[in-house]
């Protein structure tokens, strides 16, 4: 059980700097894994930039990734074959849900980083960090859109998902940083005394004041 975001981002990056990435940049998902992604980058000396990664929710139930999409000049879509199985629903369903996600994902982009160039990835070790993991399928998507990238390895770190969503992550990405695998899983939320909703305006200080300063 960690007390905060900022109880498991001390935890984490602690178990990242110790494995020594070479070249590392650190990409948080937002919102809830920027403040853990400011935590490692700083301890790492390491840049910090955004992943931008959405989940595409299932009807009626959007908590049930359907698949997820990753922002850039062509974004990447992935969906859970499994799921569309379930719900008896082809990819085409979801065109109106994916155009409503492009539109979130530019407004958060105009809105955490105006007028910043992504970090070069080629070549350096880009390392995903969350406040969790649930089923896995942003993480998934995210590994494939920055394996397009050239990278020389990717790394996830968070500080807790399920044993099965690691070992399937484990088998996508170059390493796998977890600091707690419960089972039976319930929700990221679950392991946090206090996980409330980090909003906007919070990413955003917290993101001005990393730039500013640049890495340690």
């Amino acid at each position: 059980m960690f007390r905060d975001r900022l109880d498991a981002a001390e935890q984490l990056a602690d178990a990242v700097a110790v494995l020594k990435p070479r070249d590392p940049v650190v990409l948080a998902l937002p919102r809830g894994g920027v403040p853990l992604g400011v935590v490692v980058a700083q301890r790492l000396g390491a840049p910090l930039d955004l992943l931008m990664v959405r989940k595409i929710g299932s009807p009626g139930n959007p908590e049930v990734a359907a698949g997820a999409m990753v922002d850039g000049a062509a974004p990447i879509i992935e969906f859970n074959p499994e799921i569309l199985r379930h719900l008896g629903l082809a990819e085409a369903d979801f065109a109106g849900e994916i155009s409503d996600l492009r539109k979130e994902i530019d407004r958060r982009r105009a809105a955490y980083m105006p007028n910043r160039a992504p970090e070069p990835l080629a070549g350096r070790t880009a390392i995903i960090v969350d406040d969790g993991i649930a089923t896995g399928a942003t993480v998934r998507v995210a590994i494939k859109a920055l394996r397009a990238q050239n990278v020389e390895a990717v790394w996830v770190a968070v500080p807790v998902a399920p044993p099965d969503v690691v070992d399937i992550l484990s088998g996508l990405a170059d390493r796998v940083i977890c600091l707690t695998q419960p089972s039976p899983f319930w929700a990221v939320g679950a392991h946090y005394r206090n996980f409330g909703q980090v909003p906007d305006e919070e990413v955003i200080d917290q993101l001005k004041s990393t730039w500013a300063s640049g890495p340690d």
